[in-house]
């Protein structure tokens, strides 16, 4: 016969006396052991299988095989009568989100007509019901809703019907199994098959709190918290939001106003330094125009720099551009890379695209631009940077 479940009947049995029928090795080379009754709950439905202990062993993992029985996992040999222990707290945790789960699905079925397609049950991370819908909504209603059922404190019933009776029950999806289906039921607002472990009353649940939502191949993905979890959610955040409060000196009810504000003050902050550093660039290509060396029949600059950004060799590239009779090479290099801009006045009759390939060529480096400036770099070695000036001089010399 398969393993009698006892923990449909009595989910708060956390400790009983069990008796060792079989053990078994898996194919992974764990040990399984098999009751002919137990309370430990096993991975199904979207819950997470329970732990504890079978005497001195460890029990990590619980699962149903196809006979129906139910193996659990532990971690050395145990035979005959032990004592068996459940872990009470993760239990009734899964067992407040899988209530709060069935409550909230029914809560936005009823406030706002959308149905749920599937659930997951998590304590370590906020629980998931995927909604069918991929429009963005407001939850508050459902959640509002969900709550107050939660302070009714109304009963919550497990039973198991036939088929037969089943056509009686109105149930908000319909189940996966034929016969013997068990019915999880919250007085006068949800029916549904279900094999998981349940509160026996709405209070249990605590509260129902929605963390997030996001879009989820085309559905709703509802994030949510309930009971000791969502307490400690709130915790964590109203300490995170008074250490906030803190630091900007304001009242936790204010922060909105002193970010908008700081925010304010942070934007014209770096439009002011934005305006400076294109100065300061500016005045960097004149000093560097006012030390080019003539070389042949244009001026030459030669510039190189330690991790300096990109970005800022092409701006003063491109201020170097529109100086008579200028050829520059501006590089950067961080120990493994380098970046390089050419720049060619239009007078010198030179190509700034052509000498950056021709520099990059020997590093196999890549770029392109057009011929008053270009933009490239590659891996490069700490010598061949160093000799950057004189490769530079050497090009342009045969030119």
């Amino acid at each position: 016969m398969p393993t009698e479940l006892a923990y449909h009947t009595d989910p708060f049995c956390w400790e009983f006396d069990a008796e060792i029928i079989r053990q078994t090795i898996l194919s992974d080379g764990r040990i399984g052991v098999i009751l002919p009754k137990t309370f430990f709950y096993p991975t199904g439905g979207g819950q997470e299988h329970d732990v504890g202990t079978l005497g001195e062993a460890r029990v990590t993992d619980v699962m149903m095989d196809d006979a129906g029985d139910v193996i659990h996992i532990v971690d050395r040999a145990v035979s005959g009568l032990v004592h068996a222990t459940i872990d009470g707290k993760r239990r009734f945790a899964f067992m407040q989100h899988h209530s709060g789960q069935h409550l909230l699905s029914a809560a936005v079925l009823q406030a706002q007509h959308i149905e749920s397609i599937s659930a997951n049950i998590n304590i370590d991370t906020p629980s998931t019901i995927d909604l069918d819908t991929n429009a963005d909504l407001d939850l508050t209603p459902s959640e509002d809703l969900a709550n107050a059922i939660i302070w009714q404190d109304r009963p919550i019933k497990t039973y198991v019907v036939d088929e037969t009776r089943l056509q009686t029950i109105p149930l908000r999806r319909p189940p996966q199994v034929s016969e013997s289906i068990r019915i999880v039921e919250i007085k006068g607002l949800d029916y549904c098959a279900c094999g998981g472990t349940h509160c026996t009353r709405t209070g249990m649940i605590g509260i129902v709190k929605i963390v997030k939502t996001e879009h989820v191949n085309k559905k709703l993905r509802v994030h949510f918290v309930c009971g000791d979890r969502a307490l400690q959610y709130f915790q964590n955040t109203h300490s995170i939001v008074t250490r906030v409060a803190r630091q900007m000196d304001t009242h936790p009810d204010h922060i909105l106003d002193a970010l908008t504000k700081q925010h304010q003050a942070l934007d014209a902050m770096q439009k002011e330094l934005q305006e400076l550093r294109e100065l300061k660039l500016s005045i960097e290509a004149k000093q560097l125009v006012t030390r080019a060396q003539a070389f042949k029949s244009f001026r030459l600059i030669t510039a190189s720099f330690r991790n300096r950004l990109a970005q800022e060799l092409r701006v003063l590239g491109m201020q170097l551009q529109n100086e008579p009779g200028i050829i520059a090479m501006l590089a950067s290099y961080d120990g493994a890379k380098v970046s390089l801009v050419m720049v060619c006045a239009a007078d010198t009759q030179l190509d700034a695209n052509d000498l950056l390939r021709a520099i990059l060529a020997d590093i196999h480096g890549r770029g392109g631009g057009d011929a008053r400036l270009a933009q490239g770099g590659g891996t490069a070695s700490e010598e061949w940077f160093t000799t950057l000036p004189a490769k530079v001089e050497q090009i342009l010399a045969s030119r």
